[in-house]
């Protein structure tokens, strides 16, 4: 396997052949102000958009393809005032420009912006509201950028994507989890002066790093010597999910004995943020020292720590809205007269890091990495196995629920106690604890939390090597290791002096089973133990091909993929006897070792008609192991793997249309990506079953997982970017998205669930097909457009506005209602009062009202001896527009009569559940520079 890799890595470059030419462009730059060289400055022939990167010692070199006569020079890099400088290359000769000199800019607007992003806008709990902007934040692409910046807080996802299909590198190590493919963002959430140094690749372009997924890579840079030398003081004020931020920083630059450091801390804190409830508490410590042993060898040294709570925000019915307005949460309540939220994520992973660069010659380079990440993810819930439901938003207590029994009285004290209180009770959940302790009677009620404690090694080598002027190729292997431990932990037993059980009071059946009738107390594990194990070795090759009129690259890459589950615990339901049958799934000890194979190839090419006009096209297919998430139907409860899993399948296709001149940059594309055998698992209790015999007393409810397996899925569109420079101080910009992302396919479904005694004890019963094809995929608007200018004064002061529109939007269907089952009596046979015009009705996907959010953006900037201070305001949806940016259906109806009944009235019980935008929110910066 090993042979194999390396014969992939290198053996597609043996047949190069060596072209020289003579022509050279090179030269170095340098700050201005403190005449030190500035690394990583992107140098920019315009003529034909040829870019090259500075060094450590601020020296660049164009020596391939170089256009002849009078050309233009773009000198730029985020923080410093771009230039350009005209020269004239001669055939066969060597133009030399040493010690350009870059200004800081003082406005800073780029960095201004992205303080606003990542740690701001980004919230993973949900799947509506899973985007990229951290991801994009760093482009130059005018339409990547707007999609940060203005898309952002409508979760839009660029080209229908989720954030799984792109990579986020630190150092060249990939950050995405292993658990769901997406990157964990508040691993170095405010940390905005250490993250600001990335190299991004959009879509299938290539990378110098990996082969990357099909919406590109980026790769942050955190090696010492890359930060510009001083410091920087950051204070901020906000209602958006914090309330408050200091940062500190100081990086500086290359000291003469070799060494260099940057250093910075910063915490971010609010008792709540727009959403009522949402409490932030965050530090963030960050340290990069790096060693230049000599001309060729450099080590790098990269700790970060950003231990961060936050509290949580309920998704909530239409009535709920209705009654209690956007910002409520039905996640806290007053306990001694402060709040507390029940639902908090917590994550402290720190990352450590080691590189060592070698300049093996002035054309070759290998970078080898080695990473390691532990700590804890850890989100919070109430448990109330042995008392009812806590939340104040509960169904029963809800003026529907007394509507559909014609009790109008019940209905109006239902709202007037709703709109007066509507919030978790918590005195009530301890005073129940207090009363059971008092009867020598274990918790009704406990403060538990779902915990991932993981350990994850990452390896790898990373070669470059220009080959000759016209060819360059790029490779890497890689290694990753994971254990994930996962646990729930009693946090507080919330009064109680007894203790909890450890069983499951549904069904009764025992977590531990080999430690039965357990009382658990604070501190110690509950519900479920096991262990999560994946290998991943992975290696690809890349050649890229410049000449004057047309570029090219190819890319190929293997990955070998291990997974293997361990309980550590044994749940009754799922015991070694196989109790209920010979099919049942265990959960003791370790499970089977699942192995999966993914193979992927691009390639791509750029045309250039003119140095204006070019034409660029990327193609790609690769095979991919699905995420742990996906891989286990239920890894809290036994070994079982979803049904005929395997790899799935990405198939993508983008061609694009530039054009560039000194007043208007364009760029137009059109997209297909096509993903095959997908699978998704769900969690939710759901009413309304068939299935007879097969579910504990012929019930028709029970707390089910849905598995769908084999999903294809289209994405369909196009985007465009534009904006021009019409006067010295005026810019003016426009962006849009028009797509189109649907299910592909019928997939097959079946539910699991600790209540189904099926008949080979499998605890599983199919459904068959979904019939899903052609419903819209839902998480955030398929439609997006933007238009806005930005005003930039010479006295360093600059306003900015922009209008942006959205539009189809879908809400997520439950695919169980879309089943067999939803026809179906609870005895196998048709309902018999089963309406089809009716039913066409109820399952029709609900489309979210298209929406205008309009932004506003300002500042100023001074300079005062040797000291930068900016002031940096922005006012998000100054109209106070009120929308949805996501939801989905609840799937506890999932039969016609249950859903036909409780939608009778057109006020249900079990509506479909939303997420709406912030309403007029602020943001304001100012930072000190020296």
């Amino acid at each position: 396997m090993k042979k194999s890799l390396i014969i992939l890595l290198f053996g597609i470059f043996s047949s190069f052949t060596m072209v020289a030419q003579s022509t050279i462009i090179k030269g170095s730059v340098k700050d201005a102000a403190s005449s030190e060289p500035i690394p990583d400055v992107t140098i920019t022939i315009e003529e034909t958009q040829q870019t090259a990167l500075t060094n450590g010692f601020g020296e660049f070199i164009f020596s391939s393809n170089v256009p002849l006569g009078e050309q233009v020079l773009r000198i730029s890099k985020e923080g410093y005032v771009t230039k350009r400088y005209p020269i004239i290359v001669n055939e066969g000769k060597t133009v030399d420009i040493t010690d350009m000199i870059l200004d800081i800019d003082v406005s800073d607007v780029q960095d201004m912006f992205t303080i606003t992003l990542s740690d701001d806008e980004l919230n993973d709990d949900t799947s509506g509201a899973d985007n990229i902007s951290g991801l994009l934040s760093s482009s130059l692409d005018i339409f990547q950028r707007t999609a940060a910046f203005e898309f952002s807080s409508s979760f839009f996802k660029v080209r229908g994507l989720d954030s799984e299909n792109g990579s986020v590198l630190m150092n060249g190590i990939e950050m995405n989890k292993l658990y769901n493919g997406r990157p964990q963002w508040s691993n170095w959430g405010g940390l905005n002066d250490m993250m600001r140094n990335q190299v991004l690749t959009t879509g299938l372009t290539p990378s110098d790093y990996n082969f990357g997924g099909v919406l590109g890579t980026s790769n942050i840079i955190t090696r010492a010597s890359s930060y510009r030398k001083g410091g920087r003081i950051t204070l901020s004020s906000s209602n958006r999910s914090y309330t408050n931020r200091v940062m500190a920083s100081y990086a500086s630059g290359l000291l003469d004995d070799g060494w260099s450091y940057a250093l910075m801390l910063g915490r971010r804190w609010g008792e709540e943020g727009f959403v009522d409830g949402t409490l932030y508490d965050s530090n963030s410590f960050f340290a990069s020292v790096e060693k230049k042993i000599n001309d060729k060898h450099s080590i790098n040294f990269t700790s970060v720590y950003t231990p961060n709570r936050r509290g949580k925000s309920s998704p909530n019915t239409q009535e709920i809205y209705d009654l209690k307005g956007i910002k409520y949460n039905e996640y806290w309540g007053s306990l001694d007269g402060e709040q507390r939220n029940s639902r908090i994520k917590e994550v402290e992973e720190p990352i450590f890091m080691l590189n060592h660069y070698w300049d093996i010659s002035s054309k070759t380079r290998l970078n080898t990495n080695v990473g390691y990440q532990f700590g804890k993810l850890g989100n919070s819930r109430i448990d109330y196995s042995g008392g009812g439901n806590p939340s104040a938003a509960y169904y029963q207590l809800l003026p529907s629920y007394h509507e559909q029994r014609d009790d109008l009285a019940g209905a109006y004290l239902a709202e007037q106690k709703f709109i007066n209180d509507g919030q978790l009770d918590w005195n009530r959940i301890i005073d129940a604890n207090v009363t059971n302790n008092i009867n020598d009677i274990t918790s009704a009620y406990a403060l538990y939390e779902d915990r991932a404690d993981d350990k994850q090694l990452t390896v790898n080598s990373i070669f470059t090597s220009e080959i000759n002027d016209n060819i360059v190729i790029n490779g890497a292997v890689n290694y990753k290791n994971l254990k994930s431990e996962n646990f729930g932990e009693v946090l507080d037993l919330l009064g109680s002096d007894v203790g909890l059980l450890n069983v499951d009071s549904f069904d009764g059946y025992q977590y531990d089973n080999r430690n039965q009738d357990r009382i658990v107390q604070e501190g110690d594990k509950y519900r479920y133990n096991y262990n999560l194990y994946a290998d991943v070795i992975s290696a690809y090759a890349q050649g890229q091909f410049k000449y004057n009129k047309f570029d090219f690259y190819a890319s190929a890459n293997i990955t070998s993929t291990t997974y293997q589950r361990e309980g550590l615990w044994e749940n009754s339901r799922f015991d070694e006897d196989q109790t209920f049958g010979p099919e049942a799934p265990t959960s003791y000890g370790k499970g089977e070792e699942l192995s999966f194979t993914g193979i992927g190839a691009k390639a791509g090419f750029t045309y250039k008609i003119t140095g204006k006009h070019l034409i660029d096209v990327n193609g790609g297919y690769l095979t991919r192991a699905p995420n742990l998430r996906n891989t286990f139907s239920n890894s809290r409860e036994n070994h079982s793997v979803v049904n005929n899993i395997s790899e799935e399948i990405v198939t993508s296709l983008d061609a694009s249309y530039i054009f560039r001149s000194p007043i208007v940059n364009a760029k137009v594309t059109g997209f297909y990506t096509k993903i095959e055998d997908a699978n998704e698992v769900g969690f939710y209790y759901a009413d309304g079953l068939s299935g007879g015999n097969d579910i504990a007393d012929n019930d028709t409810s029970a707390f089910v997982q849905e598995v769908l397996q084999g999903i294809d899925k289209s994405h369909l569109g196009m985007e465009l970017g534009i904006e021009a420079q019409v006067t010295p101080t005026i810019k003016l910009k426009g962006a849009a998205s028009i797509g189109q992302y649907t299910y592909d396919n019928n997939p097959n479904l079946y539910l699991t669930s600790a209540s189904f005694e099926t008949a080979d004890g499998s605890g599983s019963i199919d459904y068959g097909k979904a019939n899903l094809k052609d419903y819209k995929l839902a998480g955030g608007p398929q439609r997006a457009a933007s238009i806005g200018f930005e005003y930039r004064d010479p006295d360093f002061w600059w306003f900015g506005a922009t209008a942006n529109f959205f539009s189809n939007a879908y809400i997520d269907v439950n695919a169980l209602t879309r089943t067999e089952n939803f026809y179906l009596d609870s005895d196998g046979l048709p309902i018999n009062d089963y309406d089809e015009d009716i039913a066409t009705d109820l399952l029709k996907q609900e489309k979210i009202s298209d929406y205008m959010v309009v932004n506003l953006v300002g500042g100023k900037s001074w300079k005062v001896d040797d000291y930068y201070i900016s002031l940096f305001a922005s006012v998000g949806n100054i109209l106070d527009e009120v929308y949805k940016t996501g939801g989905f259906e609840q799937g506890r109806n999932a039969n016609y009569r249950e859903l036909r009944d409780d939608n009778a009235d057109g006020n249900p019980r079990f509506g479909s559940k939303y997420w709406y935008g912030r309403g007029a929110n602020y943001f304001v910066n100012v930072n000190v520079r020296f």
